[in-house]
């Protein structure tokens, strides 16, 4: 089989995503692991002795190149999946996932990296490649191949049963999301609701040949209600349905948290660890369960007055506007309501000066200034929908970096939220100069309506600019080991860039790069930009307590909950957050059958890392702040010292030679919350 006959099998820079089908996924995925298993036995029964060159090289190829063939399929999955393209998935997941334990479990392949570390060259490698060495030597020791035959052969049994129940955990998410919908024939039930989502809701319902308004689960929709409907048992019903998807047939993920959560801490313990959050966590910057939960539990401690001051305002307005007791589905109303009291300032006013082309030629200029880069659109056909958009990023010098799609706006096949991945990590040409990196960034951004673009809350700005944070550091890296490149560093170190971009979005001189009106193209107005930023640490202390949270239920989940002991985790968790909520309702309105970033995602025993990053971009960005935001020099070392220096030195290091000291974790409470606590 040829790339001409499968797409997967196309080796060409930019993925032909257009001529990609269902139909090709199993064969596909067969072919590239044919081919990687005959190299890795071919890496084994090398009669040459282990090198560089023998053992290393050949077994990084293989390990990228099945990467780089299944990758596509792991993003349509997400951007664009259909009954058949997920019925091919689950025939071949199960293979490709006992590929990735065979490969990491083989004997030979294991002696040959061993002997090689004993090698003479092996001591003299250079910084980089020693480093890679030590990390994949790692990788093998993590995956279990010091461990006898019988436990080698669970590891392997534990992987797929994770691999199959994670999968339908994240399609019983996006199924039970695509579901739900609302007719509302009576429009005063809409009463608050932005005109825009209005609108979307009528066509929705014309789609559907419905007379009056359709409400979904998808974000824009939801948040349109939650957070503006004046009509409190409309917001009721759309928060409960949210926060209760996947929590009922045929869609419960209720089953299988228990069943992942056990299968993680048979693994761990396997590897000889007595829990999940220490394995995991051995490799972050935090360095183990107990450092990540007193991480915390510190930062828990320093938010919580805060917190109960936010609360008490919040009971107070509803008191005042007679909605009292507070309800969870009341909290979003309530702060937008005291938002525009306070600081004459309404999210929805924002939208007209954010349009998306304007923010996004905007935050290309930013790019350009602070790190010398450049952004050029170009039209493609190798795209999955006619929504999705391709870019190239050149450096100074004008040598292509990579490039990179968008998709933002939602669809009931595309998942919710918003991310990025990466698909291709260029490597060294005969020049030594790295080949092009390719990635994209995702979101679900409200979509154009009759004759007007796609307007952005500035939340959204923040969630664009984050994104494409992520993407920089993939696209911008220098590292000549793909595996040590980009994105591919310890978990709680991956968020910092993201998190950085996301102050340029707070800045006036940044803003005026592209905060215009849709219609008149007038600036944001100098009045409007301080209520703006006059509100910016407004319920400060309840946003990140509910960060907070997020991070404390998935260690404890990780660490504490035992399935036989414990019973239903969706209980164990609201008792876990009782000390973190106001009341028993709101410990209990947590998202636990769909909370994909720690069942199936990358978040594992690591959503602390959110706000561990947030800790040191807090302070990092400082520097800026004192030599200014647009400072060349300052740009440039970030550059070159974080943004594209991947996995090739530790974290902690490249921090202090940045800053010139450790950082100073008081940074996060004076911004966010405005005073030290």
């Amino acid at each position: 089989m040829t790339a001409q006959d499968n797409p997967l099998l196309d080796t060409s820079f930019r993925i032909p995503f257009h001529r990609i089908r269902a139909k090709h996924v199993v064969p596909g995925v067969r072919q590239l692991l044919a081919e990687a298993r005959a190299g890795a036995e071919a890496i084994a029964e090398d009669a040459d002795p282990a090198s560089w060159s023998t053992t290393i090289d050949p077994l990084d190829r293989l390990i990228d190149r099945v990467g780089r063939g299944t990758g596509p399929v792991y993003h349509l999955l997400s951007v664009a999946e259909s009954p058949e393209l997920r019925e091919a998935w689950a025939e071949v997941l199960p293979e490709l996932t006992r590929f990735w334990s065979w490969l990491f479990l083989h004997e030979g392949i294991w002696l040959r990296l061993k002997a090689f570390a004993t090698t003479s060259e092996a001591r003299s490698l250079g910084p980089l490649q020693a480093r890679h060495l030590e990390r994949t030597l790692q990788d093998f020791r993590r995956s279990g191949a010091d461990l006898p035959p019988a436990d080698r052969d669970r590891l392997a049994e534990i992987d797929v049963e994770l691999a199959r129940i994670q999968q339908t955990f994240s399609e019983n998410v996006l199924d039970s999301t695509a579901d739900f919908s609302l007719l509302i024939v009576d429009e005063n039930r809409l009463r608050g609701v932005p005109d825009d989502a209005r609108e979307r809701f009528l066509a929705r319902a014309q789609d559907k040949g419905e007379e009056g308004w359709l409400v979904t689960l998808d974000q824009p929709s939801f948040e349109a209600v939650v957070l503006h409907a004046e009509d409190r048992e409309l917001r009721r019903e759309l928060h409960t349905a949210y926060s209760t998807r996947a929590a009922t047939d045929p869609w419960d993920n209720r089953p299988l948290i228990p069943q992942i959560l056990r299968l993680r801490t048979e693994r761990a313990r396997l590897l000889g660890y007595p829990d999940f959050p220490d394995y995991r966590l051995e490799e972050h910057m935090v360095g183990s369960g107990a450092a990540a939960r007193a991480f915390v539990a510190e930062v828990t401690e320093k938010t919580r007055p805060f917190w109960a001051r936010d609360f008490g305002e919040l009971e107070a307005s509803a008191t005042e506007h007679g909605i009292a007791p507070v309800e969870p589905w009341d909290v979003g109303f309530l702060i937008e309501r005291l938002r525009r009291e306070r600081f004459d300032l309404d999210q929805e006013e924002l939208r007209p000066w954010f349009p998306l082309q304007s923010v996004l030629e905007g935050m290309f200029e930013i790019t350009r200034r602070l790190f010398g880069l450049q952004v050029k659109p170009l039209e493609i056909e190798e795209v999955w929908h006619a929504e999705a958009r391709y870019y190239e990023l050149f450096d100074g010098s004008g040598s292509l970096l990579g490039g990179f799609y968008t998709d933002f706006f939602p669809r009931p096949e595309k998942r919710q939220g918003a991310w990025m991945n990466d698909f291709i990590h260029g490597e060294p040409g005969g020049d030594g100069r790295l080949g092009p990196h390719l990635g994209v960034i995702c979101a679900n951004f409200a979509p154009p309506s009759g004759t007007r673009p796609a307007l952005l809350t500035h939340r959204d700005v923040q969630t664009l600019f984050h994104e494409f944070g992520h993407l920089l550091h993939h696209l911008a890296s220098s590292v000549s080991i793909p595996r040590r490149g980009g994105i591919h560093v310890a978990w709680d170190w991956v968020e910092l860039p993201s998190q950085l971009l996301e102050n340029w979005t707070w800045e006036r001189e940044a803003l005026n790069l592209f905060a215009r009106h849709w219609e008149t193209g007038v600036p944001l107005p100098d009045e409007l930009f301080k209520r703006m930023t006059a509100a910016r640490q407004f319920m400060g202390g309840w946003r990140q307590m509910r960060q907070l949270g997020f991070g404390t239920l998935d260690l404890a989940l990780h660490s504490d909950y035992d399935p036989e002991r414990d019973g239903d985790p969706v209980a164990f968790v609201s008792a876990v957050l009782a000390h973190l909520s106001p009341n028993a309702r709101f410990a209990e309105a947590h998202p636990l059958p769909s909370f994909m970033h720690i069942f199936s995602g990358g978040y594992a025993s690591s959503y602390y890392a959110y706000l561990w990053s947030e800790v040191l971009e807090a302070d990092l960005y400082t520097r800026f702040l004192e030599r200014g935001i647009f400072d060349e020099a300052t740009g440039r070392a970030f550059l070159e010292g974080i943004l594209s220096t991947g996995d090739s030195e530790d974290p902690h290091t490249l921090f202090r030679r940045f800053m010139g000291r450790d950082p100073d974790p008081l940074a996060l409470i004076v911004r966010n919350l405005g005073e030290a606590a």
